[in-house]
């Protein structure tokens, strides 16, 4: 097998060094021995690759578990092919997988038609769409175990299209959605989820569980006592019953024995018939009866994209939990393929767009699913229970389903995080609280996390600027000042690094030496330039010495400070 391999003018310093960095790392397992188009780079060498990135010799950069970065092709996508390990992803957890299934198929219902009803449609829409998408996700999706459906993140989206245009054209801004996201997946768009920090993730979980337990809250509006007597009961059994036998899920349990209990009795509680009709009948294919017209992609579009957005980053997060969870790797580009695949197939069949839900995905793990046949079940077992056994269906008894919901939501929030506050930085804690306040006041998660994201970024820059230093040394002569630049230079750190000189001191000569530093973009070019420039002004001679190959490309491209008529143009402001 080759050594490494690299595009691009750095070609042949990674070849000569590729063997002796694996050899050293001892971090490669045989699978990843066995990859091709791979090296490993120091971190004094990723700003020259994050350089030839910009210009497109380098495809792709992740971070390798050991610590080292990879550098390695834009692959062909795989979003539309099965995986190798199609019997272990399929047969390997059939009884766990059956069962969970089964729960979360119980716990689609209820919530599909709160979907539904949120977004001004029949009950049918939100309750085909949860069907189609969780089985077309089984196939396609590359998160196995992870159940997607209908979702109220999805809803709150689809209200003003409906109302203003009605269902059929969010049928077309469906397909129109499902587009968006397969585009999105063979532009390897899940790579972005390297960027959503710890912080931000945690923040998010937080806010989905405080979310959930609020979604319930209106079921108690107005319920005497049985309400809560078969919520406390059915928690009860969720909880003790693992104690005594974890043969079947708990929810399933405590869902049985309350519906038999309130069709025994006649409790006087709401039933999941009372929340809507239920469909009696298979979904027919349907091709969104519109105009095609460009008039009509332009109603459709904004829609669209912004339904792909708020799906896509839905999923991409609980994808990157349930990792955690089950600890095991998914595939976010083939998993974005996958929910717009999903998401045409429940247009074209009279469903509303939808993505993966944490919700019923944490059931679906916390019931014993591993495996893509959960997901699949789920979807079978939904179509199952409407058509075949609706009259029961209406009969399940709310509290019940509450109660479900309730244990997801306290197995969701990161308890942790409270004392965790007292020990991580301050910046993290600010931005986990902040994906919290913003995604729970707006209900709008792609928010929520763009603020967590932002913030991120905003504390990382501020604490790596901080890391530039100048020193400087005087020559036996006094006549040759030396500054000695280590750090990261880049938009944050220019400004500081400009007032390190001073440019009135009287010496002839003047050297920038920038072995040990990096330029990252114009700002950081530009500062040089002035730098450069102000000591050329005051009649100083100034050599720069040690720049980068990255650096060195950059400031050619940009700099000024060594082009023709340079001081002219200093001189001018």
């Amino acid at each position: 097998m080759p050594g490494c391999w690299k595009r691009g003018r750095r070609e042949g310093l990674a070849t000569q060094n590729c063997d002796r960095r694996r050899a050293k790392s001892g971090c490669h397992t045989p699978h990843q021995a066995a990859r091709r188009r791979l090296c490993f780079l120091t971190s004094s060498e990723v700003g020259a690759v994050l350089t030839d990135w910009h210009v497109g010799l380098v495809k792709r950069l992740r971070a390798d578990r050991c610590g080292s970065f990879v550098v390695s092709s834009l692959n062909p996508p795989s979003f539309f092919v099965f995986s190798k390990n199609f019997s272990q992803e399929w047969f390997s957890n059939i009884r766990a997988d059956l069962l969970a299934g089964l729960v979360v198929a119980l716990a689609l219902i209820p919530e599909a038609i709160a979907f539904s009803s949120i977004a001004g449609v029949d009950p049918k829409v939100g309750l085909y769409a949860s069907f189609c998408i969780a089985m077309v996700t089984a196939f396609f999706g590359g998160r196995p175990a992870m159940i997607s459906a209908a979702t109220g993140a999805m809803a709150l989206l689809m209200t003003t299209l409906v109302k203003e245009h009605g269902l059929q054209y969010l049928l077309a801004a469906t397909l129109l959605t499902g587009v968006f996201q397969i585009i999105a997946g063979i532009a390897r768009i899940g790579d972005v989820m390297r960027f959503v920090s710890k912080s931000v993730m945690t923040g998010f979980v937080n806010a989905l569980a405080i979310l959930i337990f609020m979604a319930q809250l209106p079921e108690f509006k107005g319920a005497g006592i049985e309400m809560y007597t078969m919520v406390v009961g059915a928690l009860a059994i969720i909880y003790l019953l693992p104690r005594v036998t974890k043969a079947v899920p708990s929810p399933l349990v405590a869902i049985i024995v309350m519906t038999i209990l309130a069709i025994v009795f006649k409790l006087d509680v709401r039933r999941v018939g009372d929340l809507g009709a239920l469909p009696d009948a298979l979904p027919v294919f349907l091709w969104p009866q519109v105009q095609w017209t460009l008039e009509t992609l332009w109603i459709v579009l904004p829609y669209s994209a912004g339904l792909a957005c708020v799906g896509l980053l839905e999923s991409l997060l609980t994808a990157q939990i349930v990792d955690e969870m089950t600890d095991t790797p998914s595939d976010k580009n083939r998993e974005c393929s996958g929910q717009g695949i999903a998401n045409i197939v429940a247009g074209l069949f009279g469903g509303m767009a939808g993505c993966a839900m944490i919700g019923q995905s944490v059931i679906n793990v916390r019931s014993g699913g591993r495996g893509r046949l959960s997901t699949f079940v789920a979807g079978l077992f939904l179509l199952i229970l409407l058509v075949v056994l609706g009259p029961w269906v209406r009969q399940i008894p709310m509290p019940a389903l509450v109660a479900v919901m309730i244990m997801v939501s306290i197995g969701t929030f990161s308890w942790a995080s409270f004392g965790n506050m007292r020990v991580h930085p301050k910046s993290s804690s600010l931005v986990m609280i902040a994906t919290v306040v913003v995604v729970v006041f707006t209900h709008n998660l792609a928010l929520g996390v763009g603020v967590g994201v932002l913030l991120s970024a905003l504390f990382f820059a501020r604490k790596v600027a901080h890391f530039l230093r100048v020193t400087s040394t005087l020559d036996e002569e006094g006549t040759c000042r030396t500054y000695n630049i280590v750090g990261q230079l880049f938009f944050a750190s220019a400004a500081s690094f400009v007032r390190e000189f001073d440019f009135k001191e009287g010496v002839a000569k003047v050297r920038l030496d920038v072995t040990h530093a990096h330029f990252w973009d114009l700002t950081a070019v530009a500062s040089l330039d002035k730098v450069v420039l102000k000591f050329r002004r005051e009649g100083k001679e100034v050599e720069v010495l040690g720049l980068n190959e990255a650096s060195a490309t950059l400031v050619d491209r940009l700099g000024t400070h060594d082009k023709p008529g340079a001081m002219d143009d200093i001189l001018t402001h």
